[in-house]
């Protein structure tokens, strides 16, 4: 049976992943940020968040009929 051992992390690894994690949380905060202005911006001027503006009321078929 063999028993593989690894080699322990350096200390460049470590700061190498402590500083990517930093950098992730720091652009996940940033674009946070971003969709929280604009959610609240939209809520302000009293628009509906799942709603469209002015949708199109009229239907044209050609040929049969149409059921709504």
């Amino acid at each position: 049976m063999t028993v593989e051992h690894r080699k322990p992390r350096s200390a460049w690894r470590r700061i190498e992943r402590w500083l990517v994690g930093i950098a992730m949380a720091l652009v996940a905060f940033v674009l946070e940020k971003f969709v929280m202005r604009a959610v609240r911006k939209r809520q302000q001027a009293g628009e509906e968040p799942t709603k469209k503006k002015d949708a199109p009321t009229t239907l044209t078929s050609k040929g049969g009929e149409v059921d709504l």
